[in-house]
């Protein structure tokens, strides 16, 4: 059975060091640090890549993040992959859970996340589902 759940989050997004080789200046490497908040319950970690191009309002960016706490109750952690670009302003986000990613009571979720940003604020609807419930 699919389930939703909601909330809002923050977000700390440090930058790093460049991987060894990448010189280009239009490729920018982040540390994520989030709280979730409302149905999840949890901190993340994870790392993003970004690059932007000469067309303003035109970028990409891809990023994991280890999410653990709990979801409605059940305490586990599980994998997000994010997948974005930008064209001229115009964004496509994808959020999904890695494939066999869950633990604990989270074994077997699968699920895909979507993003808001408004007003500054970030919040998420996660639309889910977990063997057994």
């Amino acid at each position: 059975m699919t389930r939703q759940a909601a909330g809002t989050f923050q977000v700390k997004v440090t930058p790093q060091a460049a991987a060894d080789g990448i010189g280009a200046t239009n490729i920018a490497r982040m540390a994520l640090d989030k709280e979730f908040h409302g149905d999840l319950e949890a901190t993340s970690k994870g790392e993003m890549l970004a690059a932007g191009t000469p067309v303003g309002g035109s970028a990409g960016y891809v990023a994991i993040e280890e999410v653990r706490g709990t979801l409605q109750g059940r305490r586990g952690s599980f994998l997000l992959q994010h997948t974005g670009t930008m064209t001229r302003g115009a964004p496509q986000l994808s959020v999904s859970v890695v494939p066999d990613s869950g633990t604990a009571e989270l074994a077997g979720l699968t699920g895909r996340m979507v993003i808001t940003v408004a007003e500054g604020k970030h919040s998420y609807q996660f639309e889910y589902t977990v063997p057994g419930l």
